[in-house]
């Protein structure tokens, strides 16, 4: 399928996301210029400005004194990049309504690989007709325009007048500044005369990659179709996505819960064809004014059981900080399966070990559901030979690494405590045969322990392998056990040959 991009620009979002998100900052009526400061070096200069600020002759770059003697009435905000980031993505959830593959364009725009979507507003133009009024709606401006590649709906959105029908000529008549390379290659290609970036095509790419650098000739390549850059989406596209879609807006909750649960059970019969089950659900409600309300949910077994995820769904609803709200209503809901995994039928134990356990399975997604994913944590077996570094703990719907917990021997003592300290606790005068033979009397916490057993040496070396581990001593543990019964887990840090006084460290307490 021939690919088909549409970029969005919103030339003026840091004034709209302050007016969107800080509306009691503009209580004072009339058109008065608002204008973004920031301090480059050792002066105070604007970020962005608003459209009438534009129209008094202001521009990006001017110092805050310059424009005050312009225009005395400014009204300055400090500039605030991340919140313009913030706004930005909220920008692109909205417009994931159109296209799964959305990114951004930093600072001020989007792209959408439309490639098979547009049929759904039969063409181009009025899907991006639709696209302008929604953000009309909401106060925001944007200017849009189509392309082969994601790099010429980019250039021709931002610096061409108005969509064009002829996209390659279009591109031929931007300005110099429409490649984005840096000022200093900007002036430079200005001063040699070429104007347009057609007057760079025109010349041999080899003389202008050589004169003005490898840049300058690739961002040609670029806007010539010649060099295809793959879009980086923001989200991964989901392996089962269903939806469904309102002529009129929907503004009752339930209603949109109960339509949720419809998704839910046709995207569990797809699951059920693949004999699959869904480990990962995102639903996302999308408002008629642009707002995108997300809720997710993961469980720790690939599950298809409608009533199940409901539930989960509704723990998620019932955590929420701000509860779900319609406001003009929901015109759109989607349902995507993010992560799949094999789910074959099983059959029941007779006295109901694999149904206890699909129950305390759960019980450990309810709970993870409501008070969040790394509240509810499990250990997992790692593949390392270090004691501290043998397991991990993880999220208890994470995936579980393939590694396998050791196996002890029948009749065999533990070789591991059951208790470990991290990090391992120094102990002191300690009494241990030359030059590397065990202990026979410790200090640890005030106290003094003698040993009446001991059981070692177990060497243990550091991961030769690794860079910053090459330089580790060598560990030398014993398993001892005092007069009054109690069992350690101690070890020499480093042996004679390596170093002339080993420290002594204990790290773990048997049961």
């Amino acid at each position: 399928m021939e690919r088909r991009y549409l970029a969005l620009v919103f030339p003026w979002l840091p004034i709209e996301r302050l007016r969107a998100t800080r509306p009691h900052l503009f209580v004072r009526q009339g058109e008065t210029p608002v204008a973004f400061t920031e301090t480059v070096g050792n002066a105070v200069r604007l970020t962005a400005t608003d459209l009438t600020a534009a129209r008094a002759g202001l521009k990006v770059g001017l110092t805050l004194a310059d424009a005050r003697a312009r225009v005395p009435e400014l009204e300055v905000f400090p500039a605030d990049p991340h919140a313009d980031m913030d706004w930005l993505e909220r920008l692109a959830d909205g417009c994931a309504r159109y296209s799964p593959t959305v990114a951004l364009m930093p600072p001020d725009g989007v792209v959408l690989d439309i490639a098979g979507c547009s049929h759904a507003f039969d063409g181009e133009r009025p899907l991006a007709a639709d696209v302008e009024a929604r953000m009309a709606r909401r106060g925001i401006l944007a200017r849009h325009a189509f392309g082969d590649t994601p790099e010429i709906a980019r250039a021709l959105a931002r610096f061409a007048g108005a969509p064009a029908p002829d996209e390659k000529g279009a591109v031929k008549r931007l300005p110099v500044a429409a490649l984005e390379l840096d000022d200093d290659a900007t002036t430079a290609l200005t001063r040699a005369g070429l104007k347009t970036v057609g007057d760079i095509m025109a010349r041999p790419l080899a003389g202008i990659a050589a004169r003005f650098g490898e840049e300058a000739a690739t961002a040609v390549r670029r806007l010539a179709g010649d060099h295809r850059a793959p879009v980086k989406a923001r989200m991964r596209i989901a392996p089962i996505a269903v939806e469904r879609r309102f002529a009129e807006p929907i503004a009752r909750t339930d209603y949109a819960l109960e339509v949720l649960e419809d998704l839910t059970a046709e995207a569990s019969g797809t699951l059920a064809e693949r004999h699959q089950g869904g480990r990962r659900w995102e639903a996302r409600l999308f408002r008629a004014d642009g707002h995108v309300q997300s809720l997710r949910i993961e469980t720790g077994q690939p599950t298809r059981d409608v009533p199940l995820l409901m539930r989960l769904f509704a723990e998620r609803i019932d955590s929420l900080a701000d509860p779900l709200n319609p406001g003009f209503g929901y015109d759109l809901v989607r349902l995507d399966v993010t992560l799949a995994e094999r789910l074959d039928a099983a059959q029941l134990r007779l006295e109901g070990g694999a149904a206890k356990q699909g129950q305390m399975d759960q019980l450990v997604d309810q709970l993870s559901t409501r008070l969040g994913r790394n509240r509810i944590r499990r250990f997992a077996p790692r593949d390392s030979h270090i004691p501290e570094q043998a397991e991990l703990m993880l999220p208890a719907t994470a995936d579980v690494p393939t590694a396998a917990w050791p196996d002890t021997e029948a009749g065999e003592p533990p070789l591991r405590p059951i208790y470990l300290f991290d990090p391992p606790q120094p102990i002191e005068s300690v009494m241990a045969e030359v030059p590397d033979g065990p202990p026979h009397r410790f200090r640890w916490r005030r106290r003094v322990h003698e040993v009446a057993r001991s059981e070692g040496p177990e060497r243990i070396a550091g991961e030769w392998w690794r860079r910053h581990d090459a330089a580790i001593p060598t560990r030398d543990y014993y398993r001892v056990e005092d007069r009054r019964g109690r069992r350690f887990w101690i070890f020499r840090h480093g042996l004679h040959s390596e170093q002339e006084h080993p420290r002594w460290y204990l790290h773990g307490l048997f049961a």
